[in-house]
């Protein structure tokens, strides 16, 4: 098991980069949302899709641009949000 989760990391670091890198700029950019006003309007759905998407965008920067995963993945969290918006009347 212990080997498992160190081949797994092994490949996800050389996906995404090191593990440090990729929490700094992560969290430079959750911060700079939270530090904004309209932070505090958001309920708790919109701001956890910001804060995964803001940790799609880190791996993205940190690591390999061209994987197309993170790109899906920013559009799905943006997509639970939209989708929640229409459902409840929202969007009109």
């Amino acid at each position: 098991m212990v080997e498992a989760v160190n081949d797994t990391l092994k490949e996800r670091g050389s996906r995404y980069g090191d593990f440090t890198d990729h929490a700094f700029i992560a969290q430079e950019l959750q911060d700079a949302m939270r530090a904004n006003d309209g932070w505090k309007r958001l309920d708790a759905v919109k701001r956890q899709a910001l804060s995964v998407i803001a940790d799609k965008i880190a791996r993205i920067l940190n690591g390999d641009p061209e994987y197309a995963d993170n790109w899906h993945d920013i559009q799905g969290y943006a997509r639970l949000v939209e989708e929640r918006l229409v459902k409840g009347g929202k969007d009109e």
